[in-house]
């Protein structure tokens, strides 16, 4: 069994940053092997893909956060990071980590807040 636990979330202007973090726990004693990235859900809107990473480091974003957000992996932490830079009120959303194993594993998601 896999357990997420999403961390990093809250307020920040126009134009700041956070890093977002997810840390797997459960009853293996490593996740390396297995992919994780984040989704996010605004008010009214459809989940969709933020980033996704594989353990190979090879990543993927959607164009709208493309070149100001950044996924990372350590692996002795068993813990994927999202930086996210030049934030934009648009982000706004519930942001989910998942791990995929055999089905698809999610953290209970944390709000990031963009506005002045």
């Amino acid at each position: 069994q896999v357990q997420l636990a999403e961390s990093g979330g809250g307020s920040v202007q126009p134009g700041g940053s956070r890093r977002l973090s997810c840390g797997a726990s459960g009853s293996r004693s490593t996740f390396t092997i297995y992919p994780m990235g984040w989704y996010r859900q605004a008010p009214g809107k459809q989940r969709e893909l933020v980033a996704a990473i594989t353990t190979g480091g090879s990543t993927n974003y959607a164009d709208s956060v493309k070149g100001r957000f950044t996924i990372s992996r350590e692996y002795a932490k068993n813990t994927v990071y999202l930086q996210m830079n030049s934030l934009k009120p648009e982000d706004t959303a519930i942001y989910y980590c998942y791990l995929d194993e055999i089905g698809r594993y999610w953290g209970r998601g944390t709000q990031v807040s963009v506005s002045s």
